[in-house]
């Protein structure tokens, strides 16, 4: 049988794992498009699958803490079709060459998609219509597309991550 419980170290990692994500965001906030916080979750999903989303949530949470206001709120929806992906991608067999270039378009894709996700969100709190919200998307492209720039590049490092996640999780348990 299959044990569920999380064991302190495990629940360490996750704590270690949600406080570098919102560091890294903080300190690469005032830089223009680039944020990790997506490449680290990719890779967190591929090694924790399903209790990635501890980790992810506990980022979420800290998040809202250190930004506290209603446009956090999106934050509790929009990293779950990057985890999916990822749950979905790991399932999948194919040649290690091949997953860095696949996580990579992913992680781009992601970064690309970030303000239709955000979207649904923005036409509630603004009451907008659906035509408000295609304007909005547009003008947010110039966000969104060196998003997706910066997240296809630094996308090479999750496969890494992973393996790098993979052999401390091993050496856990020796």
């Amino acid at each position: 049988m299959r044990s569920y419980t999380l064991k302190v170290r495990q629940l360490t990692t996750f704590a270690v794992l949600a406080a570098i994500i919102i560091a890294v965001q903080i300190a690469l906030f005032s830089v223009p498009g680039v944020q990790l916080s997506g490449m680290i979750i990719a890779a967190i999903t591929l090694q924790y699958r399903v209790r990635a989303l501890i980790p992810i949530y506990v980022y979420v949470l800290l998040y809202c803490i250190v930004f506290p206001t209603v446009w956090s709120i999106p934050y509790f929806y929009i990293w779950l079709p990057l985890w999916a992906v990822f749950m979905v991608i790991d399932g999948i067999k194919m040649p290690h060459k091949i997953k860095i270039p696949v996580s990579m378009i992913l992680c781009g894709l992601y970064g690309l998609s970030f303000g239709i996700l955000y979207a649904p969100f923005q036409m509630i709190m603004m009451s907008w219509d659906l035509d408000m919200i295609i304007k909005w998307w547009i003008s947010g492209l110039a966000f969104d597309v060196p998003h997706a720039i910066n997240n296809f590049i630094f996308g090479i490092l999750i496969v890494p991550l992973y393996e790098l996640l993979k052999k401390l999780e091993s050496s856990n348990h020796d």
